[in-house]
């Protein structure tokens, strides 16, 4: 049940992380309309540019999260399985 808890805990851990990733990238979103509303073009590029690079590292968080998943659902059976 430890190694359970652990598997767990460190998915939150990362569901965190996706959530206030997930958050960076709608402020960064709303500062490329409002850039773009003021014609800034230089701004708008580097402001895309920051979206691109939080964009890869929510994939990557992304797919971390899904391999815990697959880690706790395999635990959880391999438990199950050890109990019959």
């Amino acid at each position: 049940m430890e190694e359970f808890n652990r598997l767990i805990n460190n998915q939150l851990k990362t569901m965190d992380k996706l959530l206030r990733l997930q958050s960076e990238i709608e402020k960064c979103q709303d500062i490329e309309k409002q850039l773009l509303a003021l014609q800034e073009e230089s701004e708008v590029i580097t402001i895309q540019e920051e979206i691109q690079l939080k964009k890869q590292e929510l994939k990557s968080i992304h797919d971390r999260f899904e391999s815990q998943t697959e880690a706790v659902i395999l635990y959880f059976q391999q438990q199950q399985e050890a109990i019959r």
